[in-house]
């Protein structure tokens, strides 16, 4: 069965080891929809489906060569992260019937290799949770890798304390999303800021443009501009370009000039007529989700 994974890694300011996961990836037997590293965020994005064995197999070869360079004790950057691996959903592809539990065993092998090869704990979210603790990756996250460090954890798989460099990933089986960010022209973050709170307030308050949308604003120092970073998890429900038009508008009413829309990582293509305010590549259009 073929598969999409999206793992979310902890550097964004090495280019030796971005380039090390490129030969990884372009070499196996997967199709790439996307791999780019940002230097604020200090994270790099990489996207890609394939059939369970090479989609296994490439995502603990890239942990490997990943686990050896990072140390989340010197880590920063504007997007939490409790893990060098810090995130890792599968959505399985093709509509087959038993989809969800045959991506599910994908994910307990990769935990379980994970946990017994690095010695990193894995937590499992979202589909693959076992009701040991919260489902949901913002929950997960509370506290951040600073917090881990200080306590006995339970993780589904491995050790019950944090790796002390590596943190804890978080793993599992998850609906498709799209990940959307909308770059505003101002230094402080101020802005972008209110207007994350008030997507969030609005979704909260069951506004139907922001059903499902996750929003935060956060200074991207390196190019003196501010974002709107949004995950919007029931893309049948919401389309991007309502949102984008929204949040433009609000900027030029604060006074701030709207720069550009990025898509990180992967669309379907029922989402693109809904979506034409995003740049996207060929590659990160996946079919079958």
């Amino acid at each position: 069965m073929r598969v999409l994974t999206v793992p979310n890694w902890s550097f964004g300011r090495n280019k030796a080891l971005l380039r090390r996961f490129e030969s990884i990836l372009t070499r196996s037997d997967l199709k790439v929809h996307f791999l780019e590293s940002d230097m604020d965020h200090n994270r790099t994005v990489s996207a890609f489906s394939g059939e369970e064995k090479p989609v296994q197999e490439a995502l603990l070869e890239l942990a490997a060569e990943a686990f050896d360079t990072i140390d989340l004790n010197h880590h920063l950057g504007v997007h939490p992260r409790i893990g060098a691996l810090d995130v890792c959903p599968f959505v399985p592809l093709d509509g087959q019937k038993d989809g969800v539990d045959v991506a599910n065993a994908l994910v307990e092998r990769c935990a379980a290799a994970i946990s017994g090869r690095f010695s990193v704990p894995v937590f499992l979210y979202e589909k693959s949770e076992r009701g040991r603790h919260e489902a949901d990756l913002p929950s997960l996250r509370k506290g951040g890798f600073g917090a881990l460090l200080e306590q006995t954890i339970r993780p589904d798989f491995g050790p019950e304390r944090a790796h002390p460099r590596l943190g804890v990933t978080v793993m599992g089986v998850r609906d498709f999303l799209l990940a959307v960010n909308v770059d505003l022209k101002e230094e402080d973050a101020v802005v972008a800021k209110r207007i994350g709170l008030a997507i969030r307030k609005l979704r909260s308050d069951g506004d139907p443009r922001f059903l499902g949308v996750r929003a935060t604003g956060w200074a991207l120092r390196s190019r003196k501009i501010s974002q709107v970073s949004m995950n919007i998890t029931l893309p049948d429900l919401t389309d991007v370009d309502p949102i984008v038009e929204w949040i433009i508008d609000e900027a030029r009413k604060a006074g701030v000039a709207f720069v550009r829309t990025e898509l990180i990582g992967v669309i379907r293509p029922q989402d693109l007529p809904g979506a034409t305010r995003l740049s996207i590549h060929p590659d990160q259009v996946v079919a079958g989700a």
